[in-house]
């Protein structure tokens, strides 16, 4: 299967750089020779071509859940056929219904393994008091299929554990997260914060990166000078506490602490909805969405199903939690309680884990 994606993606790789190449081509021309008809091509290109990285991507998500996706390769094939045939409106047109086919098999397919048993839970808006939990949970925005993992700090430690050993720009390694738990003795542990996954196109030259701060059990920093993201949030784990920051540069580099992970939005602070929705697509879709939250002393790591980022801070709410970050999702949304409850989703940098005292 792993051959087969890398078959693919070197030929859609091809495929789009050709169109990369041309439209490189067009933007360089003597701008007092460029008609209203080159402008509008370069818009066109770059449009559909956009477009057909983030539909490739949305793809290869659904290909580590589903094992037959050959009427969707067809349906890509065609779209970029359509396109270096100049027929912008038609492999637009594809690339939607591509788009809006694959979430449709996505929110079939969510939960990811725990199928009906959970879409067949009974309501229950109270978080477990310990260990793991399958349930619906019943908010302003209708139900929500939720699996989530509660952990005492008086009984656990909340680490950060990281594959690499210091900040890395390409080729990162990369460990399920069934791995990570298996090395640490962890109880449980959820996937970390975004990165640039190997098989999607846009990441060559960042494979498995990511950009916002870590600092992981061996008390390393990572990615402490990049301040494009200083203004991402943040959650810190202490002996005995959690803390959330609205900003990551609020955040010193104190290793006294037993790990701090960044990521975004911060969906729930102080028991308020704190995200509401930004434009983005990807937020916006409907997925299995990966957090980490608290309630006093109490830590919450799960995976809200068949959601939109937003949504999330809702279920959270009606569960009664004080604060909620938002972590990676789609094809990395991977958690593990005595066994995978979501996922186990792609190999990831990071991960956050239970481990008791």
């Amino acid at each position: 299967m792993i051959q087969g994606l890398s078959n693919e993606n070197k030929t859609l790789t091809k495929s789009l750089a050709s169109t990369s190449a041309e439209l490189t081509a067009l933007k360089n021309q003597d701008q007092v020779k460029i008609n209203q008809q080159n402008t509008k091509e370069i818009q066109n290109i770059n449009t559909t071509y956009k477009k057909a990285i983030a539909t490739y991507e949305k793809l290869l998500d659904l290909k580590l859940v589903l094992k037959n996706t050959g009427k969707y390769d067809d349906i890509l094939a065609e779209a970029l056929n359509q396109l270096s045939e100049k027929n912008y409106s038609s492999a637009d047109a594809t690339l939607t219904l591509l788009t809006s086919q694959i979430q449709t098999e996505q929110d079939k397919l969510a939960p990811p393994t725990a199928g009906s048993a959970l879409a067949n839970a009974p309501v229950n808006n109270a978080p477990p008091s310990s260990g793991y939990s399958g349930q619906r949970v019943k908010t302003e925005l209708g139900e929500f299929g939720v699996s989530i993992v509660s952990a005492d700090l008086g009984s656990t430690r909340v680490i950060v554990d990281t594959a690499s050993d210091g900040d890395c720009r390409d080729n990162c390694p990369v460990l399920s997260l069934g791995d990570y738990v298996s090395r640490n003795g962890a109880f449980a542990g959820i996937n970390g914060s975004y990165f640039c996954p190997a098989s999607y196109p846009s990441c060559a030259g960042k494979a498995n990166s990511y950009d916002t701060l870590a600092m992981n059990k061996n008390k390393t920093y990572f990615n402490s000078d990049n301040n494009v993201y200083s203004t991402v949030p943040a959650v810190i784990f202490g002996s005995g506490f959690i803390r959330f920051v609205g900003r990551s540069s609020d955040w010193g580099r104190d290793t006294s602490v037993d790990g701090v992970l960044a990521n975004q939005p911060l969906v729930l602070s102080g028991g308020n909805i704190a995200f509401g929705g930004d434009g983005d697509p990807k937020k916006g879709s409907r997925g299995s969405r990966s957090f980490v939250g608290n309630k006093g002393n109490i830590v919450y790591i799960g995976v809200v199903h068949n959601a939109t980022v937003a949504e999330v801070g809702y279920v959270l709410k009606a569960m009664g939690l004080e604060n909620g970050l938002n972590l990676d999702s789609g094809g990395s949304t991977a958690l593990w309680s005595g066994g995978y409850k979501a996922g186990p989703g792609r190999a990831i940098p990071n991960a956050i884990l239970f481990v008791r005292k």
